[in-house]
């Protein structure tokens, strides 16, 4: 008889068949990007974690991507190829602006968040936790099957 739908079995049954599925669309196999941490950008993570740590102070991009390696213990890590570009595009959007550490000459642009970045950042507060509470059962339903039989 299979295990019920909502069974620990079936949840990581579930999330291991998701993660599959993404692998394949984006062709994991061939050198693509890792299908978790595709997913976890898909889903606006690095975009509010990036607005979170700037509302604290102002912040420049080797600086965030260690920050988000330690938060997430090393699990995202975000490399200067992906951190950039979100950047130029957050301040293309006028919800970070930055400003060059020495503006005499190109050294660390920091970053800072505007009022309109506040706005998106409590937006994707709310947006982004189901995506997460998912996340997190389906980790805790795989870790339930595998270590706590």
């Amino acid at each position: 008889m299979p295990p019920a739908k909502d069974s620990p079995d079936q949840a990581a049954r579930d999330a291991v068949a998701e993660a599959a599925r993404i692998a394949e669309r984006r062709g994991a196999g061939a050198g693509h990007s890792d299908p978790f941490t595709g997913e976890l950008r898909k889903k606006a993570i690095l975009p509010l974690l990036v607005l979170h740590f700037i509302q604290s102070g102002p912040s420049y991009g080797n600086q965030l991507m260690e920050r988000i390696s330690d938060v997430t213990a090393g699990v995202l890590s975000v490399n200067p190829n992906t951190m950039y570009p979100l950047l130029r595009q957050l301040e293309a959007r006028r919800l970070i602006e930055g400003r060059w550490e020495h503006p005499e000459r190109r050294s660390r642009r920091y970053y800072s968040i505007t009022p309109e970045g506040r706005a998106e950042y409590e937006r994707l507060v709310t947006e982004v936790r189901p995506f997460l509470d998912s996340l997190a059962r389906s980790i805790d339903a795989i870790v339930g099957e595998v270590y706590d039989r």
